[in-house]
This record gives structure tokens, C-alpha cells and sequence, in this order.
């Protein structure tokens, strides 16, 4: 539990539907650890006796989501940084990740999980495995996650057990601690399936039946290369089609990049609810293709950004996907006003929370958990002031400022973040575990 404040700002940016721009605003955070009134400072209602008031300068605005992440990976970062997807894959990322253990992944978390509140990512989705390792480094971080046990059986996984052992232990653990636990309800739990080319079909419908069955998530690597299911198309026209075949659609499900879709696999999703983790600079160092966003949105699907692996980005910056998102669908279309700004910043936070079907998160709304983020002035992004027309002054956040200047951060209303530094970890030792890891890996390889 946390004591309830007050935070009053210049501005607030709620990331409503409209994307809102409210100035001098205040937000309420209840000892609850969720959001009270949110709004201008001259409806604002009293305050009980003793309730707290900060004073922020800058912009206060919900905390971002990640919607596909492997943030383990740091231990791995910039390894095979010059291959092609499978061959980076194949050749160098699952021979290293056979070498880890469960104190390599929380150390790789941990270090992940203070990256990113750094930069202003209070939420992220994960697939990996050594779940409770995770979980324990999240907890010490004070980030939020939504953790999908990976399931996999490519060549080499059978360390990890069968794909169906995997299945069970995320529904056991499920069963056992709910789907939704820890201080300011900070850990939710689905289910990894990894592809349906690292996975047999009959595993796909077990999977989803376990998911549904218990209202979890379901987060599986779609269409990422050509290369990658060009048997699974041959075979059933698209992964989407062999997908929704299998009743695999249905439930609460992300399908991380999607980038080689056809118009029909885009209206299977619209048609099913399936949210996108669109990972743009991930599929951009890995040579894997443009997701088609425009047409993706045009059709009504909930599209999330993503940054995929601290190993295949190479960092865990939203803000970075909030503009090469825009940018390549510009650049794609010929059309400078296919994503604006806000639009870009909807989609890590509100867009986000679509994709994932969690109503809690990415607005700042009553009821809604406090993750919140301050980002201050002290920037050449913001020169001019705040007292600029409203467009302009989410253009200058999302083109020119973005993770710069985000300075306190605050997860289910307890600061995680202050002045910049993280106030759970000791960001220098969580780095130096992190090199031990590296050093072994590439000392063993």
C-alpha cells in the first residue's frame, strides 16, 4: 500500500481516446495505488486533511507498455547484431540462451526491468523462460509485467521439458497464485506459445484452450520473416489462416510483429480481436520487413509497440518505436500525415493496452492503476515552453524530447524512479551482474 498525493502539473496528458492535452492539471493517486480524479486543477476536489501536493514542472503522463519484449536478453545484447533472423536465431542466440541459467535471467530482468522505468515503461509483455526469476526481478524493480512463459519445442529446447510439461506448469502456477498477483497486482501470467513453426500443431488448440479456460493472454510470434514459415504458408495459406484453423483466435491474443500479413489476415484479426505488438525497430535491424500499420489500424485492430530483445533492437526505449513507427508508415504511404504524433503516443499507451485487453492501464482515468511518468523541461525539445498550441507541443515530446528528459516514475502510485535513478536497484551493481553473464557467454561460446 502506498499513502495517497496529489501531483499537479502544467500538463497532463490523460492518452484518452482524443488524446487530450489538460493544463494545469492535477492527478489523485488513491493508497490504493489507483488513479482518483484526474482532470483541471480548478474542478479538483478537496483534499483530506494531511493528503500530500507535488509540484511538478513539465508533462505527466501514463506510464508506456511494451508490448513484445524479451528483456532477459540484455545479457545478450549485441551478439550476432549483423545476421538475418533465423540465422541469428539459430546460430547464436539459442546456443548462448542454452547456457543460461535461472540467476543469468533474473540478473538480465533486473537490468531490463531499470532500463526501462528509466525510460518511462512501467508495463511490459515478456516471453521467456525461468519465470520466477522474472517475476523476482520485476518485483525488486517495482516495474509491471505480463509474463508469458515461453513454450517452445525447436531442436535443443528439450532442456525446458515438452512443450506440454511447459503448458502445465503455466497452468499449475496460474491455478496456484491467479492470474494477477504481487504488490499493486504487478505480475499477470499467460502463455508463450513461440510460433507455430517452433511448435507442433497439435500443441496450438491445448494452448489456447488453457489460455481461454482462465481469461490469460496468449502471445505468439507471427509472420515476422518470409523466411522464417514459408512451409506453414505453403501448407495453409498464411499462419493467421492455420491460426484461426486450429482455435487458436478467440481469446485475449498478441501476436508479436506480424509484419507479412495479407488483406485477409488482416481481416481475420479485426474479425477475432487480436491485438499486434508492432515492433518496427527490431523488424528494421533485422532486415524482416514493414509491418503494414496503416492497414492494420484502417481495419479496427488494436496494434501495440513492441521492442522486441535488448538483443535484436539493441535497447528497451519505447520512444524510439513511438517514432520509427510513425516514420516508416509515412515514408511507406508518401504521406506525412499518416501517423501524427499523438496518434504514435497513443499506441504505446492506451493502444497498447487495447492489444493486451487490459482496461487498466495506458489512460489516466479513475480507477485505473497509477503508473505514471513526469517528463520536465529542461530539454532544447522544449525551448519554446509548454504555452504552445497543443499539436505542437506532443510533436515536440514525441519527435524531439522522448526518453530524455523522463525523470520520476511511479508504478501503482510508489515511485520507482526519481531524479532519474532508479530508487529500487542499484543500477551499477544490477550492470555488473549483467557483465559477469556476457563475459561467461562469450568466454564459453
Amino acid at each position: 500500500m502506498v499513502s495517497a498525493f496529489r501531483l499537479h502539473a502544467p500538463v497532463v496528458l490523460p492518452c484518452d481516446a482524443s488524446c487530450s492535452v489538460v493544463r494545469d492539471a492535477v492527478v489523485d493517486v488513491a493508497a490504493d495505488g489507483r488513479l482518483g480524479y484526474v482532470g483541471p486543477a480548478s474542478n479538483a476536489p478537496a483534499l483530506s486533511d494531511g493528503v500530500p501536493v507535488r509540484e511538478l514542472s513539465g508533462i505527466l503522463l501514463p506510464g508506456l507498455i511494451n508490448t513484445h519484449a524479451h528483456s532477459p536478453m540484455t545479457v545478450l545484447r549485441g551478439m550476432g547484431g549483423d545476421l538475418p533472423l533465423m540465422s541469428w536465431l539459430q546460430e547464436v542466440i539459442w546456443p548462448a540462451e542454452g547456457r543460461l541459467d535461472g540467476d543469468d535471467v533474473r540478473a538480465g530482468m533486473r537490468l531490463g526491468a531499470v532500463e526501462m522505468l528509466r525510460h518511462g515503461v512501467t508495463t511490459s509483455v515478456e516471453m521467456y523462460f525461468y519465470g520466477e526469476q522474472m517475476v523476482e526481478a520485476v518485483l525488486e524493480a517495482g516495474s509491471r509485467m505480463v509474463l508469458t512463459p515461453a513454450v517452445i519445442a525447436a531442436p535443443g529446447w528439450d532442456r525446458l521439458g515438452s512443450w506440454l510439461h511447459m503448458t502445465d506448469q503455466i497452468s499449475a502456477w496460474i491455478d496456484a497464485d491467479g492470474l494477477r498477483f504481487g504488490p499493486g497486482e504487478r505480475i499477470e501470467l499467460g502463455y508463450g506459445p513461440h510460433s507455430a513453426y517452433t511448435l507442433p500443431a497439435e500443441a496450438l488448440p491445448v494452448i489456447a484452450a488453457e489460455a481461454k479456460q482462465r481469461g490469460a493472454l496468449l502471445h505468439i510470434h507471427v509472420a515476422e520473416s518470409l523466411a522464417e514459415d514459408a512451409h506453414l504458408r505453403d501448407a495453409h495459406g498464411s499462419v493467421p489462416l492455420l491460426l484461426n484453423s486450429l482455435g487458436v483466435f478467440g481469446g485475449r491474443v498478441i501476436t508479436a510483429h506480424s509484419v507479412h500479413l495479407s488483406d485477409v489476415d488482416i481481416q481475420l484479426y479485426a474479425a477475432n480481436g487480436v491485438g499486434v505488438g508492432h515492433c518496427p525497430g527490431s523488424n528494421a535491424k533485422l532486415a524482416s520487413g514493414t509491418a503494414r500499420l496503416l492497414d492494420l489500424r484502417r481495419h479496427g485492430v488494436n496494434v501495440g509497440l513492441g521492442t522486441d530483445g535488448p538483443a535484436s533492437n539493441d535497447d528497451l526505449d519505447l520512444w524510439e518505436e513511438i517514432r520509427l513507427s510513425a516514420l516508416l508508415a509515412r515514408l511507406s504511404s508518401a504521406d506525412a500525415a499518416a501517423v501524427t504524433a499523438a496518434q504514435a503516443l497513443l499506441m504505446a499507451t492506451r493502444g497498447g493496452a487495447a492489444a493486451i485487453g487490459r482496461d487498466d492501464l495506458g489512460t489516466l482515468a479513475p480507477g485505473c492503476w497509477a503508473d505514471l511518468v513526469h517528463v520536465d523541461l529542461d530539454d532544447p525539445a522544449f525551448a519554446a515552453g509548454l504555452d504552445v498550441p497543443n499539436a505542437q507541443l506532443l510533436s515536440n515530446l514525441v519527435w524531439a524530447a522522448g526518453s530524455r528528459r523522463v525523470r520520476d516514475v511511479w508504478v501503482a502510485g510508489a515511485e520507482v524512479v526519481a531524479a532519474g535513478e532508479s530508487t529500487q536497484v542499484d543500477r551499477t551493481a544490477a550492470a555488473a551482474e549483467v557483465r559477469k553473464v556476457t563475459q561467461r557467454l562469450v568466454a564459453d561460446a
